[in-house]
């Protein structure tokens, strides 16, 4: 695992969001999504990054503790992977979410399970997206537990659609 800020040190994307209760687009991350994101490199979901590059690291975890089976902890890691998995495709091209005529989508998504882990636990989603042209984006995504451990490897193609300059 790369050495990188605590979650505690890193603002959280419901923070971010607070002020803007009562859009629709901001009501969906602070009350529907259960996840509880921290970009290391800062959010997108209003401006693009600053310095486009090809890779994030992200803190996610559930926004509440729940006792469940380990299949459900494994099911709800793949979910929240697939919220930010792709995100360093934006980074790459410039863009955000809220990047005008934006359109993205998930084509397809693999998991492979090295280690138990409890997604209401800090992991650390390193992701990087090695590829990206023709409207398509590889993304690829090692979740790490809070003490170092590989837990999870990931991969995920999608669609991406980004307005054209005129």
């Amino acid at each position: 695992m790369p050495e990188v800020p605590r979650p505690d040190e890193v603002v959280s994307a419901l923070d971010i969001l607070a002020p803007f209760e009562g859009d629709a687009r901001a009501d969906y991350w602070l009350k529907r999504t259960p996840f509880d994101l921290r970009h290391i490199e800062g959010s997108l979901l209003f401006k693009p990054d600053r310095s486009p590059k090809q890779y994030q690291t992200t803190w996610v975890r559930l926004r509440q503790p729940i006792e469940a089976s380990d299949l459900t902890h494994r099911a709800l890691l793949a979910f929240g992977c697939d919220q930010v998995m792709l995100e360093p495709l934006l980074r790459r091209h410039g863009a955000s979410w809220m990047t005008p005529g934006l359109n993205f989508a998930s084509l397809d998504h693999a998991m492979w399970w090295h280690r138990p882990a409890r997604a209401d636990e800090w992991l650390l989603y390193l992701q990087d997206a090695p590829t990206a042209q023709g409207g398509r984006g590889l993304g690829g995504t090692w979740i790490f537990s809070e003490d170092g451990r590989l837990v999870a490897s990931a991969a995920q193609e999608g669609m991406f659609r980004l307005p054209l300059d005129d």
